[in-house]
């Protein structure tokens, strides 16, 4: 076990900082995070290029250094070394948050691994600015990110998630979002879905509706921008736990169709197919209960 104590602690070595960066609006960058920016030894960047950009907004001159899904091993590496030399870095993908669908777990989890203090700030990120205003209920969830592009692995996905209670968070590119609705309407069925793109952008939009709705519109439409979906949970198993008969034994199960006039066969019958298992199962309590 290890405790980090972020700021009041005693290192030798330097600080990770994992700074959000705005999806969208350069607005929503906050004051830590530009603060942040300014006074690390390095900012490591998914996308020098873009970064770029926003360190010129905010007149932010620290070294950049390229660290993204091709070069993490080696940058990785050289980012690890900094910072056994007590240097701060601070690690930004092109939008958001760090690590979340985008390159920085495994300087994380190194980092962690040999006692490095990892910061996280605080800001901007797709998947939860798109479930507070969907409309459908934003607890429980469970964020997916990308589903897998490969037509045999994404419906294997979805079929693993089809019996989740929690609303479930999916990214899509432009290119795959009607594949990608078609195969939620075929697999986990007409639930209601919230697709949102552009976030933060002035071409912001919420598309709301049903799964067929949603793979409609996809099918007649330009499709254009990042998009996040979000799609209710599945609804089943609610409705089994609120089934008449849950508060009921097996065998009070049976008495009750036997109240209601049935025989002991039909009423040990009628409370298997209610609980959806085999008739000898309830039988076998019935009667040893009984004997």
């Amino acid at each position: 076990m290890k405790s980090q104590k972020s700021f009041n602690g005693h290192s030798d070595m330097g600080t990770l900082f994992l700074v959000p960066t705005p999806i969208g609006n350069l607005e929503d960058m906050t004051f830590r995070a530009v603060d942040t920016l300014k006074t690390v030894d390095y900012i490591a960047a998914e996308d020098t290029r873009q970064t770029k950009k926003l360190c010129h907004v905010y007149d932010i001159e620290t070294p950049l250094v390229s660290y993204h899904e091709h070069n993490k091993e080696s940058s990785g590496h050289k980012i690890i070394e900094w910072l056994k030399e007590d240097k701060n870095i601070a690690l930004v993908s092109d939008a958001g948050m760090p690590t979340i669908s985008d390159p920085g777990r495994e300087i994380v989890r190194e980092y962690v691994s040999i006692g490095g203090n990892v910061v996280p700030l605080p800001g901007a990120n797709a998947a939860l600015t798109a479930l507070i205003a969907s409309g459908i209920s934003p607890q429980p969830f469970l964020f997916f990110g990308f589903l897998d592009r490969s037509k045999k692995t994404k419906k294997k996905q979805l079929d693993e998630l089809k019996d989740r209670e929690e609303t479930l968070i999916f990214y899509e590119a432009p290119h795959r979002l009607k594949e990608t609705l078609t195969f939620i309407h075929d697999h986990l069925g007409n639930r209601q879905i919230t697709v949102s793109r552009e976030l933060t952008k002035k071409f912001e939009e919420f598309i709301r509706g049903t799964a067929e709705e949603l793979k409609d519109w996809a099918a007649n439409e330009t499709i254009r921008g990042e998009f996040c979906l979000v799609v209710e949970g599945s609804q089943q198993k609610s409705e089994q736990t609120s089934a008449w008969w849950d508060e009921l034994t097996e065998i009070e199960h049976v008495e009750h169709y036997i109240q209601l006039g049935c025989s002991t066969k039909e009423a040990v019958k009628n409370a298997a197919t209610d609980r959806d298992i085999p008739k000898r199962a309830v039988y076998d309590a019935y009667h040893i209960r009984n004997k």
